[in-house]
């Protein structure tokens, strides 16, 4: 099964560094958030990618390039003009990268690289996101309803520390924020069937409106529930985070 990734956007809520690069080459521990995604899926025998790209999409394809100067060591002989690459551990990966239009919406881009999956089913993420989920799981719950479409639902906690206000606006309790005062969102790690094409109509469709709400009214559409580890790069203080876990050895998505 392929896996396709979003990676064409502006990311303008993280500016302070997409406005250099696209979102998903924003770096965690030197290495663009999307290697780590690609490499949490390669770690359960997914190795075909299709990347569909928009926005400065000439830096994902040049990091794909020039793989090897960005892992493994290297000997420049400038004389003869000749390069020695050492240790140069290649990933079991096949990377197609896809031109999806600089504007094109979630849907739109998802729509574009139809003749690549052609009719099989396929994974769907988005290239900002990193989580603990058990794709063997994933991927069986799926197959398992024969339904077009299943997302991965996650609980968002909120930011703040909650209020119990009683009536009059008397706060009766003051507490720190928990997760189960949050919310279930679509977290992204997706399985799709071909017929999500028929639901895709062009390239200013965005996935999350108006297909996604016609999936569940046809009752094509499953949550696979995930209550482990997930995060979204979303803000500098996400990356923050995010960084923060990597460096100190605790990241959950860390599996190879």
């Amino acid at each position: 099964m392929k896996v396709v990734l979003l990676a064409g956007g502006f990311g303008t809520r993280i500016s302070e560094e997409s406005h250099l690069k696209p979102k998903p080459m924003i770096e965690i521990g030197e290495k663009p958030i999307l290697w780590h995604i690609m490499k949490y899926y390669s770690q359960f025998g997914f190795h075909e990618f299709i990347i569909c790209l928009g926005y400065k999409q000439y830096l994902v394809k040049e990091f794909f390039a020039d793989y090897f100067l960005h892992t493994a060591d290297v000997t420049f002989d400038l004389a003869n003009n000749q390069m020695e690459v050492h240790n140069n551990y290649a990933e079991p990966w096949k990377v197609t990268l896809v031109d999806t239009g600089l504007n094109t919406m979630t849907g739109g881009r998802v729509r574009r690289i139809r003749p690549f999956v052609k009719e099989d089913s396929f994974m769907l993420t988005y290239g900002d996101g990193v989580a603990d989920i058990n794709l063997h799981e994933l991927e069986k719950f799926h197959r398992s309803h024969g339904k077009i479409a299943t997302l991965t639902s996650v609980n968002v906690g909120q930011r703040f520390g909650v209020l119990d206000i009683h009536n009059g606006g008397q706060v009766r309790a003051f507490r720190e924020k928990e997760n189960m005062d949050g919310a279930l969102i679509n977290g992204g790690f997706m399985v799709m069937n071909p017929g999500i094409f028929d639901y895709l109509e062009g390239d200013d469709t965005v996935l999350e409106k108006e297909p996604f709400r016609k999936l569940a009214r046809d009752g094509e559409m499953m949550a696979f529930f995930h209550s482990g580890f997930w995060k979204c790069m979303d803000t500098q203080r996400d990356k923050q985070q995010l960084e923060e876990l990597w460096q100190s050895g605790r990241a959950p998505w860390k599996i190879w």
